[in-house]
C-alpha cells in the first residue's frame, strides 16, 4: 500500500528522518508531505509515534486530471463501498488548485458528488456528509495536473496528543507540540536520550509543551498514546488486529520507559510557567517533576544540568517587533549560556536571529518553517556556553548583561536622572514624567515612565527611540537599543514585560495617531494568541472600573488630581502628552476665569483630556470634537470617570475644518477653545484633503476666532519643531496671536524646548473708528439686516470688516473666502441677534431649524444648555426671523 504523511512546510526531511527511526520502510520526501509504502501496520506505526506528522493519508487512488469532469471520472471509478459503511458519515477535504480547479471548495463538491453517486449505484443508499464530525475523511491533493485521493487514517491532526485540556487552562499559551518535537529532532535529542544520564533545560518553556515532548522522547512514551479517537475506526480497511499489535506494544514500551533517567529543568521569565508545566506533564501521563528555576536565578540552571544535556530554547513566542520583550529574553539568556558548562548543545525555535547575534556564532543546523503566516527558525548548536557577558554594575550593587560596554555611560546617567525626576516629581505630585530624553547622543531614546492609579497599579515604562541615520550601523543600534531596553527596567524598577517600545520616524502622512505597522502586528499577535489550536476562540470581556468601562489593555494613572485612561499597548501615542501637562493645567486656569455661560470647546481632541480640565476649571459646557470615533469614545470616558456625565457635555465626530466653516454659519460661540492639530494629517476620512499645521494653521486660526465670543480666546498647540505663526496673514485678518510657549514646557522636558508651541489667540479688538462707523449706519437704519436703496457703497473689504454693502446689505470679507463678523455678532456672549429676520445673512435670511444638536442646524425654541448644534445653520428663509435664541 502506498501512504503519505503530511507536516508543516520546511520539516518534510525531519519527518522523514523520524520515520526512518522508526523503521518505516520506502521513505521519500516530497513538498509538504513524506510518502511510503508498506504493509498497513507502518501507516499504524506512523499515526502512534510521529511526533512530526500532522496526517497519515492511505492512498486509494491517483491520476491525471484535467478539471471538474475528469476529476468526477476518477473519484466515480474508486470502489467507495469497499471503505464506507452504509450509514456512515463523509466528508471531502482538499488542498491544492490548478487551473479549471482553482476553488478548494469547488473540488470537494465535485469527489462528494461522485462518492455519492458510486455509493447509491452500489449499495441503493446515499450516505450523509457531515463535516464537523465525519466518520471518515477523505483527503484530495491537487498538484501540476495529478488527482490523489486517499483515506486520512488520523482524524483529527496528530499534533492534538489528548492532553489539551490542560494546555487550554494555562497561564501561558502553549507551543504546538509538532514544531516543539521537530526543533527536538533537529538536535539529536533522541540520540541523547540513550546515554546514561541525560538531561534538558527547557528555557521559555512557556504552557509546557516542549517539556512534554522532551520527557515523552526521554521516557519512550508514543504521543498517540492517550488518543481514543482514529479517522481509521470506521473504514472498511482497518485491521484490529494489526492495530492491537502496534499499541499493545506502545503500551508495553511506555512502561518499561517510565523508569528511564532523565533530569528536567524548565524556566521561563513569564509569570505561573512552573504551574503549567507540572499540570501539562501530569495530564500527559508523565510522572516526573521537573526542577523549576526562577528567572533571577537561571545563572545556575547549567549546575542541574548532566554530562549528557542539552538545552531547548522557544523563542517562537516572540514577535520581531517586541523589542523590550526581546530584550529582556536576551538578558535571560545571556545568564543562562554565561552558566553552562562547555560544550553544552542546544536548540531553538525563533522567529530571527537575535540569539545569534547574542551568542556570536552561526547555528549547525538550520531549518525554515513557517508558523500561521509567519517565517519560523529551526536551529541546532553544537555549543553555546559563552563567557561571562561585559556588565553594568549600578549603584545597588547588582549587575546588568549588556552587549556593549560604553552603556555603563548610560546606565550611569539614567541613574542620575531617575534620582533627580522622583524628588522633582514627588515634590510636584507628579506620577507620569520624562525621566531621560536623549541625554547622549549614542543613545538617542526618550524614556516616559507612568505609575498607575490606586485601581491599576503599577508602573510602566514607554521607551521611544528615534531611528537612527542611514549611515549608523543598524546592528550596533539594535544592540545598543536592547541594552537600553536590558538596564532601563533595572534602574527604574519596572518589569521587563511593563516596557513598551516606540520607534518614531519623520511622520510621511496619516492620521497623527494612527497605530504604526509594528504595533499592528503585536495587535494581530494578541489576538492570534486569543485563540490558541486547541482553544475555543474567545473574546476579551468588558473590564469596568468605578462603572465605566477599561478597555483591554488599558491602565489608569492620575494627573493633576484627575484620571485618565492610557494604552501603553496599541497606539503609538498613549493618550496623553507628558509635555503637555502645564498646557492642561492652563486651560484650567482660563477656565476659571470665564464669565458667563463658560463655554469650552476641544478641536482636535483627541483622548480629550483638555475638556477634562476645562470641566474641572468650572465650564459650563463642552463641546469636544475629533475625526476619529475610537478617541470620541475614550474622551467620553475620561470626562465618565472623573464625574463629567451631564447632557451640557457634547461629543461631535467631524472633520474639524469642514466642522469650523459649519459652525461660523450659525450663533454658536465659545469663550475658551483649546486647538492641537496634528503636524500633518491625511486620514481617509478627510477625503481628497490633507492638512499640514505650517501650511493651513493660519485659515484654521481665522475661522477659529470667528467662533469666540467678543472676550473669548484660543490656546492654539501644535508640536512641529520649526512652526512659525504667519503673524502678517492673521493680522490682516483681525487675529492676534501672543507666544506663551516658554511658560508652558514642564521641568521634564526643558532640555527640548521645541517639544511644542503654544500661543493664546483672540479676536482684535475692534477700532473705535470703525465701533462710531458702525453706530451710525445703525442710526440711520442702514443696518446689515436692511436695504438702503440710494447705497451704491460695496461694503468695507478689509479682513474681518462688515461694510455696509450693495445697496446697504453688509457683506463680509471676500479675500479670505470667510463671512466678515464684527459687524453681525451679538454682544451677549455666544449669540446672534436677530432684528426683523435679516441681521447676520448675506441673503437677508434669519435662524430657523431643527432642534439644538440637530445636523439640520438652526434654532428654534431657544437653547437652554449653550451650543449644541454640529451642522451648519439651515432653512435661512429671507424676511423670516430667527424663533427664540439661547438663554443663559
Amino acid at each position: 500500500m502506498r501512504f503519505y504523511a503530511t507536516c508543516p512546510t520546511g520539516l518534510e526531511h525531519l519527518l522523514a528522518q523520524e520515520l526512518e527511526s522508526l523503521g518505516v520502510p520506502s521513505v521519500r520526501p516530497l513538498q509538504g508531505q513524506v510518502g511510503f509504502e508498506g504493509p498497513l501496520k507502518w501507516a499504524y506505526v506512523a499515526c502512534l509515534w510521529s511526533r512530526i506528522a500532522s496526517s497519515v493519508v492511505a492512498v486509494v487512488e491517483s491520476g491525471p486530471v484535467t478539471g471538474a469532469e475528469t476529476l468526477y471520472d476518477l473519484a466515480a471509478a474508486i470502489p467507495w463501498e469497499d471503505h464506507l459503511p452504509v450509514g456512515a458519515t463523509f466528508a471531502v477535504y482538499t488542498s491544492g488548485t490548478m487551473e479549471g480547479l482553482d476553488n478548494t471548495l469547488f473540488t470537494s463538491q465535485k469527489v462528494k458528488d461522485a462518492v455519492v453517486d458510486r455509493m447509491l449505484a452500489a449499495k441503493g443508499t446515499r450516505p450523509n456528509v457531515d463535516t464537523d464530525d465525519p466518520d471518515l475523511r477523505i483527503r484530495v491533493r491537487i498538484r501540476e495536473g495529478h488527482a490523489t485521493m486517499g483515506i486520512d487514517m488520523s482524524g483529527e491532526p496528530l499534533f492534538r496528543r489528548g492532553y489539551e485540556k490542560a494546555a487550554r487552562r494555562a497561564a501561558i499559551p502553549p507551543q504546538r507540540p509538532d514544531y516543539a518535537a521537530a526543533v527536538l529532532e533537529l538536535a539529536g535529542w533522541w540520540r541523547t536520550v540513550r546515554r546514561p544520564m541525560p538531561s534538558v533545560c527547557v528555557a521559555f518553556s512557556g504552557g509546557g509543551t516542549l517539556a512534554v515532548e522532551a520527557a515523552s522522547v526521554a521516557l519512550d512514551r508514543a504521543p498517540g498514546l492517550l488518543r481514543v479517537r482514529w479517522g481509521f475506526s470506521r473504514w472498511l480497511g482497518h485491521s484490529e488486529r494489526s492495530w492491537s499489535q502496534v499499541r499493545n506494544e506502545a503500551e508495553r514500551r511506555a512502561a518499561a520507559g517510565a523508569k528511564n533517567p532523565l533530569v528536567l529543568v524548565v524556566s521561563d521569565t513569564r509569570e505561573g510557567f512552573g504551574a503549567d508545566c507540572r499540570a501539562l506533564l501530569n495530564s500527559a501521563g508523565i510522572d516526573r517533576d521537573p526542577v523549576v528555576v526562577p528567572a533571577r536565578e537561571i545563572s545556575r540552571a547549567g549546575a542541574e544540568l548532566t554530562d549528557d544535556r542539552l538545552v531547548a530554547v522557544d523563542l517562537a513566542w516572540l514577535h520581531a517587533d517586541e523589542a523590550a520583550r526581546e530584550a529582556e529574553a536576551l538578558s535571560y539568556l545571556t545568564g543562562l549560556c554565561s552558566g553552562l558548562p562547555e560544550g553544552t548543545a542546544a536548540c531553538t525555535l525563533a522567529r530571527d536571529g537575535a540569539l545569534d547575534a547574542l551568542l556570536g556564532i552561526e547555528p549547525e543546523d538550520e531549518v525554515e518553517s513557517l508558523m500561521g503566516k509567519n517565517n519560523v527558525y529551526l536551529r541546532g548548536y553544537a555549543d553555546i556556553a559563552m563567557d561571562p557577558p561585559a556588565a553594568v554594575t549600578l549603584k545597588d550593587g547588582s549587575e546588568v548583561p549588556v552587549l556593549i560596554p560604553v552603556t555603563d555611560q548610560f546606565a550611569a546617567r539614567l541613574e542620575k536622572d531617575a534620582k533627580e525626576r522622583s524628588k522633582w516629581a514627588e515634590d510636584e505630585d507628579v506620577t507620569c514624567y520624562r525621566v531621560y530624553d536623549q541625554d547622549l547622543p549614542d543613545y538617542n531614546v526618550a524614556i516616559d515612565l507612568f505609575r498607575g492609579a490606586p485601581q491599576t497599579p503599577g508602573r510602566w515604562l514607554v521607551v521611544s527611540e528615534y531611528a537612527a541615520p542611514s549611515e549608523i550601523d543598524p546592528e550596533k543600534a539594535r544592540r545598543r537599543l536592547i541594552d537600553v531596553l536590558t538596564v532601563a527596567p533595572r534602574v527604574l524598577g519596572v518589569r521587563g514585560r511593563d516596557v513598551a517600545l516606540r520607534v518614531r520616524h519623520k511622520a510621511k502622512g496619516g492620521s497623527q495617531y494612527a497605530a504604526p505597522e509594528d504595533i499592528t502586528r503585536t495587535i494581530k499577535a494578541r489576538e492570534l494568541a486569543r485563540n490558541v489550536p486547541g482553544r475555543p476562540a474567545r473574546k476579551p470581556k468588558p473590564r469596568y472600573v468605578d462603572g465605566v468601562e477599561l478597555p483591554e489593555g488599558c491602565k489608569l494613572v492620575e494627573e493633576g488630581g484627575l484620571t485618565f485612561e492610557i494604552n501603553l499597548v496599541d497606539r503609538l501615542d498613549c493618550g496623553l502628552f507628558l509635555d503637555h501637562r502645564d498646557v492642561r493645567a492652563e486651560i484650567r486656569e482660563m477656565a476659571k476665569q470665564m464669565r458667563g455661560s463658560k463655554r469650552f470647546l476641544n478641536l482636535f481632541a483627541y483622548t480629550g483630556t483638555g475638556t477634562v480640565y476645562a470641566a474641572d476649571g468650572g465650564a459650563g459646557y463642552t463641546t469636544t470634537v475629533d475625526l476619529s470615533y475610537t478617541y470620541i469614545d475614550w474622551a467620553r470616558r475620561n470626562m465618565q470617570r472623573n464625574g463629567f456625565d451631564g447632557e451640557e457635555h457634547e461629543y461631535v465626530k467631524a472633520d474639524v475644518l469642514r466642522w469650523v466653516d459649519e459652525q461660523r454659519k450659525t450663533r454658536n460661540r465659545w469663550d475658551l477653545v483649546y486647538c492641537d492639530p496634528p503636524t500633518f494629517s491625511n486620514s481617509s476620512s478627510m477625503g481628497e484633503r490633507s492638512f499640514d499645521v505650517q501650511r493651513d494653521h493660519s485659515e484654521l486660526l481665522i475661522g477659529i476666532s470667528r467662533l469666540l465670543t467678543r472676550d473669548g480666546v484660543c490656546l492654539f498647540s501644535c508640536n512641529l519643531r520649526d512652526f512659525t505663526p504667519d503673524v502678517e496673514k492673521l493680522d490682516r485678518c483681525g487675529v492676534t496671536v501672543e507666544d506663551v510657549t516658554e511658560r508652558t514646557i514642564p521641568h521634564d522636558f526643558e532640555r527640548n524646548s521645541k517639544v511644542h508651541h503654544v500661543y493664546i489667540v483672540r479676536r482684535k479688538p475692534m477700532s473705535e473708528e470703525k465701533r462710531a462707523e458702525i453706530e451710525a449706519r445703525k442710526a440711520r437704519g442702514d443696518h446689515a439686516g436692511k436695504r438702503a436703496p440710494d447705497s451704491r457703497y460695496r461694503g468695507d473689504r478689509r479682513p474681518g470688516g462688515f461694510g455696509g454693502g450693495r445697496d446697504g446689505h453688509g457683506r463680509g470679507d471676500r479675500r479670505d473666502g470667510r463671512h466678515g463678523s464684527d459687524g453681525r455678532t451679538d454682544r451677549r456672549p455666544g449669540g446672534f441677534r436677530g432684528r426683523d429676520g435679516r441681521d447676520n445673512d448675506r441673503r437677508g435670511g434669519g435662524f430657523k431649524g431643527g432642534r439644538p444638536g440637530s445636523d439640520r442646524g438652526g434654532f428654534k425654541g431657544g437653547d437652554r444648555r449653550g451650543p449644541r448644534g454640529a451642522g451648519p445653520s439651515g432653512n435661512n428663509r429671507r424676511g423670516q426671523g430667527r424663533e427664540g435664541g439661547n438663554r443663559h
